[in-house]
């Protein structure tokens, strides 16, 4: 499996018709939606298609054609998504309306090129689960910490100070491991 490491779009144009496909991590799912909308309030559909993982590493997907023909624009542009074996990915594509109708086959065509174009501009990485951890240490070990943290490429969710630094992170077991293991000395676990 594969996810995104940026975002990416494309515009495609057919028949006047302009097709925007924004490739986007899933998290950035909703406030992208709503952004769209925004910026194009005379386009006339705004179709979803996306794949996550749930907390169950269960794939959830989802489509919506956004009013045009049913099983013209979003399943098909979920396919796409479902082809190049993608989690945790959305697209949206934003369609003007050019004037001249595609019928049933045209939009298939339409959706599917866009969000195929949109793949390409994207940097594509490997899936790989990640993990929390939390745990604590003496004020004295912050820097190490840190340096570790960034040194790893360790995603740091959480920092906090009370009688001791509080952290949670999260990173790929493995990553996680490493960390563990070159810190156990200065870290306590909960």
């Amino acid at each position: 499996m594969k996810t995104l490491q940026n975002s990416s779009h494309f515009t495609l144009e057919v028949k006047q018709s302009k097709f925007i496909a924004h490739l986007i991590p899933y998290r950035d799912f909703t406030s992208t939606l709503t952004l769209l909308k925004a910026e194009h309030p005379k386009a006339r559909h705004f179709v979803t298609a996306y794949r996550y993982l749930n907390e169950f590493q269960q794939i959830v997907e989802h489509s919506s054609d956004d009013g045009e023909p049913k099983g013209t624009s979003g399943k098909p542009s979920l396919m796409v998504l479902q082809g190049a074996d993608l989690v945790n990915v959305a697209v949206i594509v934003v369609r003007y309306f050019g004037g001249t109708k595609l019928g049933t086959g045209g939009l298939v065509r339409a959706y599917s090129d866009a969000v195929n174009a949109s793949l390409g501009e994207a940097r594509l990485i490997e899936y790989r689960e990640l993990q929390l951890l939390s745990f604590e240490a003496e004020y004295s070990d912050v820097r190490l910490i840190d340096y570790e943290i960034t040194a790893c490429e360790i995603e740091t969710l959480e920092k906090r100070f009370e009688s001791k630094a509080i952290y949670r992170v999260q990173a790929p077991k493995e990553v996680l491991l490493g960390f563990i293991k070159r810190l156990e000395r200065v870290i306590k676990l909960f």
